[in-house]
C-alpha cells in the first residue's frame, strides 16, 4: 500500500473489482490514478462470490416470480430470497419501484442493455488473460443449469427458447440419461439440464490480488483503511476530498463503492438508488471426483462453482439492511440444499464461510456515468449481482467518458441521469 499522494489525476473511492477495472483502463488511458477504500482492497462483495463470467445472465431480478418470493418470504426468513419489512422511506421507495418493473415488458429492456455489458467483459477478460497478465483460475468451461423436477425443467426450457431466440444465447439440452453418463458426479435422480457453452468462471479472490498488484507496479496508488469523509465543491466541480488519511486532489473523482454508495448521495448531489442485497457463500476442498463446468441450481437459487482447488456453493439474496452477521444455518442451508444433485456427500471442514451486500438497484441495470449535477465526478456503481461479471466494460467505459471518447457500447440505459 502506498502511503498518501495529495495529487492525482483521477481519484476512485471503493476498491472492488469496480474499481479496480476502472483504475486499469484509466491508467491505460495516460491517466494517473489513486485508489482509496474504508476497508481492504476487494474485501468485501468483490471477496467470496462465485466468480461466474456469464454472457447468459441476462435476465433480471425484476420478474412476477421474486414479486411472488419477496412476498411470502414476509413470513418466512429461511427462503433464499428474503425481504425483511423496514420502514425507511429510502427502502420503502426503492422496494416500490422494484415492484413496479416485476413484468414481462421489462425483461427485454434490461436483458438487451445486460447481454452488451457481459458480452464485452468475457470478451476482455479473456484477452487480458490470455496475454498472461492475469492468473485467476480462468474457466471457459460453460455453465450448467440442473433440474430435480420435471416441471422445473420444462419451465426453464421456455426461458431458454426466448434467450435463443431474442439473443442468440441457446443452451445445449442435456437429457437425464446424458447427465449420468457425463457427469458421473451428479444424482441419478436429477430430470435433465441446459448447457451455456459460452459462459466461463474465475477465481475473485485471485483476480483482485493479480489485478491490483499489477496496477500497482504500474504506477496506480492503492490506499487501504482510507475513509471518505467528506468533499469540498467550487461551482459544478469538486476540488477536494477530505479522508481518514488526509487530503485528495483530482481532476475526476470517480465513485465505485458497490453497495455502499447510496451514502454518498448527498455529497455527489445524486441520486444513487442502491440497496445492499446480502449473499452468502461457503467453500470447501474440491472433492476428488467433480466437475469443470459452473452450476445453477434454479429451484434451489444455488451457484455452485469448481476452482482449482476448492468447491464454493454460493446463494441467498437478503434484503434487511446492512446487517453484518453471519448466521451458520445459512451456510448450513447452502450445503443442505445442494446435497441432493450430487452423488457422494458435500463434506469436510469449511475453508471459508463468507457473505457480502450486492449493489442492487430498482431496475436491475448499474449505474455508469457522469454524475448529473457534477462536472468532474463519475458513478460506476450499482451492479446487482453481475459486478464481477461486467467490471472490465464498465471500466472501460468510465475511461472512454472521462476521456471524452465515443464509449465502445452504447451506456445511456445505465446514465445516472435516469433517477435524478
Amino acid at each position: 500500500m502506498t502511503e498518501a499522494s495529495q495529487e492525482t489525476t483521477v481519484l476512485i473511492i471503493g476498491a472492488g473489482i469496480i474499481g479496480i477495472a476502472c483504475a486499469h483502463f484509466l491508467s491505460k488511458a495516460g491517466f494517473k490514478v489513486a485508489v482509496i477504500d474504508k476497508g481492504t482492497i476487494a474485501g468485501a462483495c468483490s471477496h467470496g462470490n462465485c466468480g461466474h463470467i456469464l454472457p447468459s445472465h441476462v435476465l433480471p431480478l425484476n420478474s412476477p416470480e421474486a414479486f411472488r418470493t419477496g412476498l411470502k418470504s414476509l413470513f418466512n426468513p429461511d427462503t433464499p430470497f428474503r425481504v425483511r419489512p423496514q420502514l425507511r422511506p429510502d427502502f420503502l421507495n426503492w422496494l416500490w419501484q422494484l415492484c413496479r418493473r416485476c413484468f414481462v415488458s421489462h425483461q427485454p429492456y434490461v436483458a438487451k442493455n445486460l447481454l452488451q455489458l457481459l458480452e464485452s467483459s468475457v470478451d476482455t477478460y479473456d484477452a487480458l488473460i490470455k496475454g498472461g497478465c492475469l492468473q485467476c483460475d480462468w474457466r471457459r468451461s460453460g455453465l450448467l443449469y440442473l433440474f430435480q423436477s420435471e416441471r422445473a425443467r420444462k419451465a426453464f426450457s421456455i426461458t431458454n427458447d426466448w434467450l435463443s431466440s431474442e439473443y442468440k444465447l441457446a443452451a445445449r439440452q442435456i437429457s437425464s440419461t446424458e447427465l449420468k453418463a457425463d457427469y458421473p458426479c451428479l444424482s441419478a435422480t436429477l430430470t435433465g439440464g441446459f448447457f451455456y457453452g459460452q459462459d466461463a468462471s474465475l477465481r475473485p479472490d485471485l483476480l483482485a490480488r493479480e489485478w491490483s498488484n499489477q496496477l500497482m507496479s504500474d504506477g496506480v496508488a492503492f490506499f487501504e483503511n482510507c475513509e471518505f469523509q467528506s468533499l469540498s465543491k467550487h461551482k459544478k466541480k469538486i476540488e477536494t476530498v477530505y479522508t481518514s488519511r488526509g487530503e485528495f486532489k483530482a481532476d475526476h473523482i470517480v465513485l465505485a463503492a458497490g453497495a455502499m454508495s447510496a451514502k454518498f448521495a448527498k455529497a455527489f448531489d445524486s441520486k444513487i438508488p442502491v440497496e445492499p442485497g446480502k449473499g452468502y457463500s461457503v467453500t470447501y476442498h474440491r472433492p476428488a471426483e467433480h466437475m469443470n463446468a459452473s452450476l445453477v441450481l434454479p429451484e434451489q437459487s444455488l451457484a455452485i462453482t469448481s476452482f482449482e482447488n476448492h468447491l464454493r456453493i454460493g446463494s441467498m439474496m437478503e434484503f434487511i439492511g446492512f446487517d453484518d452477521s453471519l448466521p451458520s444455518q445459512r451456510i448450513v442451508q447452502l450445503r443442505q440444499s445442494a446435497q441432493p444433485y450430487f452423488k457422494d456427500e458435500i463434506k469436510g471442514p469449511e475453508v471459508e464461510s463468507w457473505f457480502g451486500w450486492r449493489p442492487m438497484t430498482w431496475d436491475s441495470l448499474p449505474i455508469i456515468g457522469r454524475a448529473p449535477k457534477i462536472e468532474n465526478a463519475y458513478l460506476a456503481t450499482g451492479h446487482n449481482m453481475i459486478g464481477m461479471m461486467s467490471a472490465p466494460a464498465t471500466g472501460r467505459l468510465i475511461a472512454e467518458i472521462i476521456s471524452q471518447e465515443k464509449p465502445h457500447i452504447n451506456c445511456d440505459a445505465y446514465a445516472p441521469s435516469r433517477f435524478n
